[in-house]
Parts: structure tokens; sequence; C-alpha cells
């Protein structure tokens, strides 16, 4: 495990894993072969599905809740609008797009575990209707061109592999004037802030994650995970190289989450 004894602040460019021919890339602050990320990746879902709604709300002392309805909000549901929902975990993308009045929404994800407490939800809140649920790797989507009106990806995009495959992939099955968002934690902006942020996500969360969930690692991969991601910018970069227009992106919070938005013209 690496020495968090200090910050790491990464290069803009750091997480991005657009080169094809590359034999290794990030899990956390380590590199690992490309064909082991995902295998490891699912065992901290695996790991951490059970209580996955307890460690968002470790992570961001809850203010998660209030990104959320933002991003539903940005989605803008309607009737006639479809969504799939890439990385959707345990559901509260997709369940908010339902209670928001949009309409058939695809509840996807890679891990099944995550999948499981995501349908299991969805019937004790009775959102069975117009819901779907489909295991789904974000880099190679089995949907059809042009056949859905939005895709969200919340707090996902950081742990898959290929990220450019993934903006590709939501660009190609998006319907002409259908929308990308995607909302991750991304980089602070406010420099005062830099130092407590990096305290509490390499000192606190692993504790924290030890004492609620038995799972210091899962915890430290994670907050390692947010600092590897793509800054604001260099993501926005990504979205226009997968051929997505009018990108635009939203700080929440000074920067520790984003909400990034483009079209499909």
């Amino acid at each position: 495990m690496t020495d968090n004894s200090q910050p790491y602040h990464p290069s803009p460019s750091a997480g991005r894993q657009d080169d094809r021919h590359a034999d290794t890339t990030d899990f956390g602050f380590r590199d690992v072969p490309l064909r082991e990320k995902k295998s490891l990746v699912r065992g901290v879902f695996d790991s951490v599905a059970s209580r996955y709604d307890i460690m968002n709300d470790v992570m961001s002392l809850g203010i998660h809740r209030a990104w959320k309805r933002i991003f539903v909000n940005e989605l803008g549901p309607h009737p006639d609008l479809s969504l799939l929902d890439l990385a959707g975990g345990t559901g509260d993308i997709s369940f908010g797009w339902l209670r928001g009045g949009g309409g058939p929404a695809i509840l996807s994800d890679i891990n099944i575990s995550m999948l499981t407490v995501g349908r299991n939800r969805a019937l004790e809140r009775g959102l069975v209707s117009g819901l779907n649920f489909i295991a789904v790797d974000a880099e190679a989507i089995p949907l059809a061109d042009n056949s859905v009106d939005r895709v969200s990806i919340a707090f996902g995009l950081r742990n898959c592999t290929d990220k450019l495959q993934v903006l590709r992939e939501a660009r190609r099955i998006l319907r002409p004037g259908g929308r990308f968002l995607c909302l991750e934690f991304s980089r602070v902006q406010v420099a005062a802030f830099a130092p407590v942020y990096d305290a509490w996500s390499f000192h606190v969360l692993p504790r924290m994650g030890a004492a609620i969930a038995g799972d210091r690692e899962s915890y430290q991969y994670l907050a390692e995970s947010i600092r590897m991601f793509p800054d604001q910018e260099t993501l926005a970069d990504m979205m226009r190289e997968a051929g997505l227009e009018r990108v635009s992106y939203r700080n929440l919070s000074g920067g520790i989450a984003a909400i990034h938005s483009g079209w499909r013209i």
C-alpha cells in the first residue's frame, strides 16, 4: 500500500487510460496489468455492496444525497425520454429519474452484487415498473446505436479501466439530441481546503472504513481512485475527443464533486 504520509497530487492527466496499447493502468495509486483491474474493482464492490450507501454517507458526510438530487434535475426527467444509468449501483439515480417523471430506465452495473442491492431496493420502494436491470460493462454496452435519450454515470467512471471508451460508447448509443451526464468526485478548487480534504481522505476515511465495514483497504482504494481521476478540464477534453459536443461542467461543493455534461448533436 502506498505511503500516504504526504498528500498526493497527480498531474492533470492522471487517471486517463486512452492508450489502447498500454500494458498497465491505475488501481488507486498502484499500477496493475490492464487485464486485472476489472477483477480488482469487482472485489472492492463485492466487499462494500451491502454497505454502499453508508460508505457514500461517510465519504461525503451525507452531501452526496444533495449532489444526486442536483444531478437528477440536470438529467431532466420526462415521460418521453429514456435513461441508461451506467454503474447504477444501488439505484439512486434511476429511482430519482422515475420519481421525477422520467420514462423507461435501465439500471446497469458490471458488478452483480451491486445490481442485486439495487434490484432489492427497487422492490422495497415499489419502483419496478418502467425499470429494467442489466449487467453491463460500460466499455462495451450491449445496446444499439441511437437507442436512448440520456446516459448517466454517477461515481462510477473513475472505476472504469478505459474511460475514453466508456465515453465513446455513451455517445454511440445516444440518439441525436441526447445527453450524457457524469457525476464524479473531482479536483478541489479551494486551495485552503485541500489539506483538510487530504487528511480526511487518507487518514480518517480508511479508519472509518475499518470501523464501520471492517474493510480498510477498499476505502483506501476509493480515496486513491478519486485522486487518480482526471480533473475537470481533462475530463471535459476527453468527452470532446469521444465526439460529445457542447461539453460543460459544474463544480459542486468547491470542486469536491463535479457534474460534466455533453450532447450528441
